[in-house]
């Protein structure tokens, strides 16, 4: 994130940006006399999802996880992304975003986060009828417990990330982290003995589809 962004988050939680005029905003983290590189950067925030931008109401808050008040969205936190391929993307902690979807969209609202998938070798899952492209975000329920084999789950290995079918082979006493893909992929196999450098951060619980494969989709709809 941009320093100015990572400024203008910090001042939102002490003032009402809404009530400020850009040279002010800008005044107070140190960018006087700028005011288009502050609009600028508010926008951006407000793209990504990070502030909500009332302006007839001149209210400028921050997001914040769950419902969106006085709308059906949900905000959703990104946490990053991760690898559909090998543990190779490090797993980010802080918040990137938000992704605003419908309630009604969702299996569940709250204490879930989302995750930008990257790669190919989970394009033959089936989660709620979904397969997972590149590109598309996964929608993670960290509190669930009890992790069963056949679950696809976000996995962390030496911190990186990755998203795989989850099985226990208690009989060779080893975890393996398998891919569905049209492509050939190695699985992952993990001794119990080494477990401690690696866990299961959540179960993947939905799927949303990026733009583009929604759009080809209501395309085909339209010329049926």
């Amino acid at each position: 994130m941009h320093k100015l962004q990572e400024k203008l988050l910090e001042l939102s939680t002490k003032q009402d940006l809404g009530k400020l005029s850009l040279r002010e905003i800008g005044k107070l983290i140190g960018q006087k006399g700028q005011p288009q590189k502050i609009k600028h950067h508010l926008l951006q925030l407000e793209k990504n999802g990070l502030l909500v931008i009332n302006r007839s109401a001149k209210i400028v808050s921050r997001t914040k996880p769950g419902t969106i008040h006085n709308t059906s969205l949900v905000a959703v936190p990104i946490f990053g992304s991760a690898n559909c391929g090998p543990a190779m993307i490090y797993a980010e902690q802080q918040v990137g975003g938000y992704l605003r979807i419908s309630g009604r969209l969702l299996s569940k609202k709250r204490d879930i986060f989302a995750i930008k998938a990257e790669g190919y070798s989970m394009n033959k899952a089936n989660i709620n009828g979904e397969s997972i492209e590149d590109g598309d975000y996964v929608v993670v329920d960290p509190t669930y417990r009890s992790i069963k084999n056949g679950d696809y789950v976000l996995a962390i290995i030496d911190n990186n990330a990755t998203i795989k079918r989850y099985f226990n082979d208690k009989e060779n006493h080893r975890i393996i982290l398998l891919a569905e893909s049209s492509a050939s992929f190695s699985p992952i196999f993990i001794h119990h003995q080494e477990a401690s450098n690696f866990l299961v951060n959540g179960k993947i619980i939905q799927v949303i589809k990026k733009p583009k494969t929604a759009w080809s989709r209501f395309k085909k709809i339209l010329s049926e």
